[in-house]
């Protein structure tokens, strides 16, 4: 039986974002490098990038501050991270003709791993993230059309 890798996680629970859009977000950075997910993070435009990377910073800030394993921040990948939906709030608007239309606040709680990273490009194979895994890849050509 192999060791279990450790790994070092945060959360962050009922944010005020839609689960749906933090997924969104949180889709770009999985299997990414420290550094280059914060960049990602730094230019995306959505506003659920802004508390993504406050749960990211805090990963690195626990793996950096942990005594027994001593990690590097910009040596960490993001193993994992996901989005699970928090209660919503349900709140309602008058409408016309005195009727009421439903107002839905949806929450969320945003968690994400990071591991040590992997030195050899087997592992950036294997997740198929780096560029060795899209050099890999054929790419694809377009078949021209034959006229009858």
């Amino acid at each position: 039986m192999t060791a279990a890798r450790p790994d070092v996680r945060a959360h962050a629970k009922f944010v005020h974002v839609s689960p749906r859009k933090a997924r969104l977000v949180v889709d770009h950075i999985r299997g990414r490098s420290v550094p280059e997910a914060r960049t990602v993070l730094a230019f995306m435009q959505r506003a659920a990038a802004h508390e993504v990377e406050k749960v990211l910073k805090s990963a690195v800030a626990n793996a950096e501050s942990n005594p027994n394993l001593r990690w590097n921040g910009d040596d960490l990948v993001v193993a994992a991270a996901y989005v699970d939906e928090g209660p919503t709030i349900k709140r309602w608007q008058a409408r016309a003709r005195g009727r009421m239309s439903p107002i839905m606040k949806r929450t969320c709680h945003i968690t994400i791993k990071v591991e040590p990273g992997a030195e050899t490009s087997s592992d950036t194979k294997s997740t198929g993230t780096g560029s060795a895994a899209a050099a890999a890849k054929p790419k694809r050509r377009l078949k021209k059309k034959v006229a009858a």
